[in-house]
């Protein structure tokens, strides 16, 4: 009796399917192992918001896990069959975007300013060109740096709260600088621009917070006679 239908086309497909599991599996293995150091970094990095002379040795033990962070990715981007980043970026997409937003808090922390993309790649051992293979999208990077300033929003509250009353100034002048900078593209991805959109609430926040300390009289700046201006409502 002739076949009507190749039975051995079914096997290769379930060869095929077989495969494809077994490499989401492994992928899935290391991006575990990537979200459990990155939340140790963060776990590090919370003591800023209730001890600021603990926020060196916060930095540099972030540093080391983010590091460690960095040889994973050099594993997973051997697994990745070449050209087929997108197909399989889902599974890395958000800790990456956490790893950026921990990497840019880092940076502010230290050095007070805005990381750039090509430094979280060189600290996270991507490439910045799709097509040099595994790389850090540029949509990956805003996304995480947005993040950044919800974090900093509390950090400028809490650190009042510490007896700092200078840094809230400081971070209100960054944010600004950043709201300044996003609201220069023209935003198409929705996840993007919904999240640019929540940071008017962030420059807000921490516009009262610098508010609430120049009426109260507690900067420096304020002292010697400068005055800051209220929050815009």
């Amino acid at each position: 009796m002739t076949n009507f239908v190749n039975m051995d086309m079914f096997s290769n497909y379930q060869k095929y399917i077989d495969n494809e599991q077994e490499l989401r599996e492994n992928i899935r293995l290391v991006v575990r192992e990537i979200e459990h150091l990155a939340k140790d970094a963060q776990i590090k990095l919370q003591i800023i918001h209730s001890d600021l002379s603990q926020i060196s040795g916060a930095c540099g033990s972030a540093r080391k896990l983010i590091e460690a962070c960095a040889e994973k990715y050099v594993k997973l981007a051997t697994l990745v069959p070449p050209g087929q980043y997108y197909r399989y970026s889902d599974h890395w997409t958000y800790i990456t975007q956490r790893l950026i937003f921990l990497i840019a808090l880092v940076i502010y922390l230290e050095a007070g300013f805005l990381v750039t993309r090509e430094t979280v790649a060189e600290m996270l051992g991507l490439k910045t060109k799709p097509g040099e293979g595994f790389h850090l999208d540029v949509e990956d990077y805003l996304l995480g740096i947005l993040q950044l300033a919800s974090e900093l929003s509390r950090f400028a509250t809490n650190s009042v709260t510490m007896g700092d009353y200078e840094r809230p100034l400081n971070i209100s002048h960054f944010i600004g600088d950043l709201n300044t900078g996003f609201r220069l593209l023209n935003l198409k991805n929705d996840g993007l621009r919904k999240r640019f959109d929540a940071l008017k609430y962030d420059v807000k926040k921490i516009e009262e917070v610098v508010y609430d300390v120049s009426i109260r009289g507690l900067s420096n700046k304020d002292k010697d006679g400068e005055q800051s201006a209220a929050p815009v409502e």
